[in-house]
């Protein structure tokens, strides 16, 4: 993704993103980066828009954290039959049922 970084080891990827008039690093998976971006798609805005949005909403937490349980949260939300989190941001929904023999 163009404007990421890769960090050593861990596979992430750090973007700079401007929020409140202030620089900031943010760094997650790469899966992560491309679920925000399509969501940013999906609604019609920038990923920056979408960034600053997940970040008021936030009350305590790393910026990093909250971008990962919006991400579930809206891929949930787009599958009302997968588990998912609750509006607490806690698991709301039954994990699935193992579908091996016992």
């Amino acid at each position: 993704m163009p404007g990421t970084k890769r960090t050593s080891a861990t596979g992430l990827h750090k973007r700079s993103v401007t929020l409140h008039g202030h620089a900031t690093s943010v760094a997650l998976e790469p899966a992560f980066w491309d679920a925000l971006q399509l969501w940013a798609h999906d609604e019609g805005r920038s990923l920056a828009a979408l960034i600053a949005s997940i970040d008021r909403g936030r009350e305590e937490g790393s910026l990093a954290s909250a971008l990962r349980l919006a991400v579930l949260a809206y891929a949930f939300s787009r599958d009302p039959d997968a588990p998912g989190l609750d509006e607490t941001g806690e698991g709301g929904a039954s994990p699935p049922r193992s579908t091996r023999p016992r």
